[in-house]
């Protein structure tokens, strides 16, 4: 699929953009190409258009980290990862390729994050983008960086709500039915996504880095694309520093989930060696009965047997009653 934003005069200030056919030329004043799982036929219209090369899939798929980042034939290839279906349990990372020319952006992928279809939305709003191919990739920039920082506020609030739970004394609540696990298991998910946004703002800021670095610092501080990449690269290193912070908390909340597993099942232990040392004196006494000797003065007397039961009743109950005294149960 091959989606055109262009620059329309009769729109003003934003992009137009939509679908190009087959056999149809590039329009006038396209500042954005967006390659969204391409052919080799809309390859060729692009690389012909703005002599350049568009890299294929496997390409994508192969290139070593020092080559996610080079300049070639004046134009800048920069590839990233960025979070895909973060509406999903586990949200997966997505490669995307920028191609950076003084004519256009171009940018090659094979799904659909959805920071595209937002800055998309954005950009054909009045004021919403620059009419220059930097502006439009410091927009998509931001928007992924916004979806990024959208996808840790969620992971965020459902930590807050485990946590919550897990320390506000409503922890019986899910421990029946190896719950403790399903904890664990959701702990798993969310440092999950930490990681894969983590990875994705990581690949994103090296592009931001190269930009910066490969174009002229304006005259003014805060002119220009250059001024809008440095604000996008704080933007993406607090995204960052949120991340390892999440990352933390989820380290604690894991430690102090397995330490309430520990605590139960020591409480276990302590049950059934309390029962063991409880039924042992009752033990004692029934050996000792049990054993075939003539001269056992008891064996006449005929409160001997409820005496014996007795007596082994007393001792089961004295050292549950001492045990409840000394609060170990």
């Amino acid at each position: 699929m091959l989606l055109i934003h262009r620059i329309c005069p009769e729109h003003g200030d934003r992009l137009a953009h939509g679908g190009l056919a087959a056999d149809a030329p590039i329009p006038e004043g396209a500042i954005w190409i967006d390659l969204v799982a391409p052919t080799p036929e809309e390859d060729a219209k692009i690389e012909a258009h703005l002599g350049i090369a568009i890299p294929t899939r496997e390409e994508m798929r192969d290139l070593e980290p020092s080559e996610l980042i080079y300049t070639e034939g004046g134009a800048h290839y920069m590839t990233a990862r960025v979070i895909c279906q973060s509406d999903t349990i586990v949200p997966k990372l997505a490669d995307v390729t920028f191609i950076l020319t003084p004519q256009a952006l171009v940018t090659v992928r094979y799904d659909e994050p959805g920071a595209f279809r937002i800055f998309a939305n954005r950009a054909a709003k009045p004021g919403g983008c620059g009419l220059v191919p930097q502006a439009v990739i410091a927009g998509l920039i931001e928007a992924i960086g916004d979806r990024a920082a959208e996808v840790l506020r969620g992971v965020g609030d459902e930590i807050d709500t485990a946590s919550r739970r897990l320390f506000a004394g409503r922890a019986r609540d899910v421990e029946q039915g190896g719950a403790y696990q399903g904890v664990i298991q959701r702990i798993g998910q969310h440092e999950h996504i930490i990681s894969n946004v983590r990875e994705s703002m990581v690949s994103v800021e090296r592009v931001l880095l190269f930009l910066s670095a490969a174009y002229p610092k304006p005259k003014k501080p805060e002119a220009g694309a250059v001024a809008e990449w440095r604000v996008a690269l704080r933007d993406v290193q607090a995204i960052e520093q949120h991340a390892a912070f999440l990352s933390n908390k989820l380290q604690f909340m894991l430690d102090a989930t397995l330490g309430l597993v520990s605590i139960e099942q020591n409480k276990i232990i302590k049950l059934f060696s309390v029962v063991s040392v409880a039924l042992m004196p009752p033990t004692l006494i029934a050996s000792i009965y049990g054993m075939n000797f003539k001269a056992m003065p008891e064996l006449d007397w005929s409160l001997g047997y409820p005496m014996a039961l007795g007596l082994m009743v007393l001792c089961a109950v004295l050292p549950y009653l001492f045990f409840r005294w000394k609060k170990w149960l």
